[in-house]
């Protein structure tokens, strides 16, 4: 098991990367603006299983099989691009109903927990962080190297569902201020759906593992 201090230090490198937005955080704020607190934590379940699954698949080794393959590198980029550009344009193209919007409106909790995960799962870089980072903190001599990365896959999914809570009831908050505004309601519609397009677009010409 690695060391106390070499934990104390993963986690304050896991806080920095968690505070910095990405499309989980982006999926989690938008979902909670549009459609309130319970909608943005149902996001970050499905974000946290995601994440607890590229955590599992680095501790096995899946993560580096993903990293050394170009092909399995472009086909999950792709994937995540393609369903990041699906969302903006759905959200682009929905009309206004009330506070809601028609083609979210009859979202259900565990839809918006699976887009939440198909979100992080389909987000190559998400892997490249686990891959990348987590073998760092691993002492060899603290035991089977597999526990111990697992461990910390854990730590850093427990520090993000409590960040990812705060980006969801921060969100629902301002949606709640801003749901007085039919006007603000539009304007927010499309900002949504362009951040969305594009942060698929930027995702689908990143380069590849080996220039990240």
């Amino acid at each position: 098991m690695p060391a106390a201090p070499t934990i104390a230090l993963f986690l304050v490198a896991a806080l920095g990367l968690l505070l910095f937005p990405g499309p989980a955080v982006l999926c989690i704020t938008t979902r909670s603006v549009a459609h309130g607190r319970r909608a943005g934590l149902a996001a970050v379940i499905g974000i946290e299983l995601a994440g607890l699954g590229h955590a599992v698949a680095a501790a096995l080794g899946l993560s580096a099989l993903l990293m050394a393959s170009a092909l399995a590198f472009g086909v999950v980029k792709y994937l995540g691009a393609a369903y990041l550009i699906y969302l903006g344009a759905r959200t682009l193209l929905s009309r206004d109903e009330g506070h809601q919007t028609v083609g979210w409106a009859r979202t259900t909790f565990s839809d918006l927990v699976a887009q939440g995960f198909l979100v992080n799962l389909l987000n190559p870089k998400t892997a490249l962080f686990f891959y990348a980072c987590l073998p760092q903190f691993v002492d060899p001599a603290g035991g089977a190297v597999v526990v111990q990365m697992l461990l910390l896959g854990v730590l850093f999914v427990v520090l993000a569902c409590c960040t990812d809570s705060l980006y969801a009831l921060a969100g629902s908050t301002v949606g709640q201020m801003l749901a007085r505004s039919d006007s603000v309601r539009l304007i927010q519609r499309y900002v949504t759906g362009t951040v969305y397009v594009g942060l698929g677009l930027t995702a689908a010409i990143a380069g590849s593992p080996e220039k990240s």
